[in-house]
């Protein structure tokens, strides 16, 4: 595997060229390319590219570096698969130097390329965004040329259970329960449950509150204090517009297959003492009398179906019914945690595989400090994903353990919320059944 880093050069361009291009770091400069450039005279067509756009700004270049674990890549394996790296992230469209360097035990790819695009003469945009393309695009490389073991499970886990990554203020946010992106996820899934095909769906979304932006991808944006759109596939890729429109389809097809409930929607009863209606309208007061004596015929018929036979039964059916949904919700949040638990495992599983040949080789070569230096961020990763790994047990379960457990685990959640969302219907059918008895039994039906 590969590790990556991109930085700025805004001054002494020229040494900082003849640096990567030194006789005696790349193999008397065999392993030297370049690309709408000489690497001899690169420092002046960059900056002639800058005059023609006339560009301003300190940035003059970018230094990329990318480093191979010792012993995993020959030198010439490591310059081609920097040309890809070079041709993926630049696009043909930004003067480059690429040196590889054999002088260290690691061998590493320099490549500094221009900061202005000669094509377009916008600057190259560097940040979190372009640096995890660049890493993606490594690592595809990587995997390619069997430079590091491709877990099949760990690739599934992610393409199923793993969210695009949050930025540091949407993480924060979310531990406060104030994340914009964790509650329209949470509002999209609920709406999922209930939609009947994709314009419900979107009406669903409007009553829950969000503003929505159609478009390449679609966007959403929470009326009462959200500033920005978020595009849904922001999420994941459970959450593309496409893959929304099948998920609809697949719940509506679940919930055809459910059985009916027994119980037919109860009318509500009419308060004929506090209606205005009723005291300039006598044939609308016969027909609410009408409607109460049907209502209420209709509630004692489902309450003596259901077994309930008093008003005290009824309270307790309620409390009963709120009980279980709180053991419900209870148990919803074991699993999740669970889940967490689950989903910190398999990161940490896959780090520690990652990682485990830079560990070994600093153990075995701890005066190369050069290494150390190179790898330092890794090295801690790998240390606390194996301090977190090996708390309360001496083996980590294989990744296929672990996918296979939260399969199981997703499997069990969605049973659940299934009897939370029957019991919850189930308790509004008692609390109309209790508001109806209330409504009728302390009133007269007539005046």
């Amino acid at each position: 595997m590969a590790i990556t880093k991109i930085h700025p050069i805004k001054s002494t361009l020229n040494l900082a060229i003849d640096y990567i291009t030194s006789n005696d770091k790349t193999d008397e400069q065999i392993l030297i390319s370049s690309d709408g450039c000489s690497p001899a005279t690169a420092h002046l067509q960059f900056m002639n590219t800058r005059e023609t756009n006339n560009t301003r700004g300190t940035v003059l270049a970018r230094h990329l570096i990318q480093s191979f674990v010792p012993g995993e890549v020959s030198p010439d394996k490591a310059h081609e698969i920097g040309l890809a790296l070079a041709k993926e992230v630049l696009n043909g469209e930004y003067e480059y130097v690429l040196a590889t360097h054999v002088d260290r035990n690691h061998i590493h790819n320099h490549i500094i390329f221009n900061n202005v695009n000669w094509k377009t003469g916008k600057c190259y945009q560097s940040n979190k965004r372009s640096y995890h393309k660049i890493r993606s695009q490594s690592d595809q490389l990587c995997k390619e040329n069997n430079l590091i073991v491709i877990d099949e499970y760990y690739e599934k886990y992610k393409k199923k259970y793993k969210t695009r990554r949050k930025s540091y203020k949407e993480y924060q946010e979310d531990k406060k329960g104030r994340s914009w992106k964790s509650r329209l996820q949470f509002d999209i899934d609920r709406a999922i449950k209930k939609a009947k095909d994709w314009e419900n769906f979107l009406q669903l979304m409007k009553e829950y509150g969000y503003e929505i932006k159609h478009g390449k991808h679609i966007a959403f944006k929470k009326i009462d204090g959200q500033e920005r759109f978020t595009r849904a596939m922001r999420i994941g890729e459970d959450y593309t517009e496409e893959r929304l429109k099948e998920r609809i389809l697949e719940e509506v097809s679940v919930n055809s297959n459910r059985p009916k409930s027994p119980f037919k929607p109860l009318d509500k009863i009419i308060d004929i003492s506090a209606n205005d209606k009723i005291k300039i309208s006598p044939g609308y007061k016969y027909w609410a009398t009408k409607h109460n004596l049907s209502a209420m015929a209709e509630t004692i018929n489902q309450v003596r179906n259901e077994g309930l036979k008093s008003r005290s039964q009824l309270e307790k059916a309620l409390q009963e019914k709120a009980s279980q949904i709180q053991k419900l919700l209870t148990d919803i949040k074991e699993i999740e945690n669970n889940i967490d638990s689950k989903n910190q495992m398999m990161e940490n599983r896959y780090i520690i595989e990652q990682y485990k040949e830079i560990h070994k080789y600093t153990k075995e070569n701890p005066e190369d400090k050069a290494f150390l230096n190179e790898y330092g961020p890794q090295l801690m990763l790998y240390k606390k994903a194996v301090a977190e790994s090996f708390q309360g047990s001496n083996i980590l379960p294989t990744s296929k353990q672990i996918y296979e457990d939260l399969e199981n685990l997703h499997t069990k959640k969605e049973s659940l919320i299934e009897k939370l969302n029957r019991s919850r219907q189930e308790q509004d059918r008692l609390y109309q059944y209790k508001k109806n008895y209330d409504s009728y039994l302390g009133k007269e039906v007539e005046r």
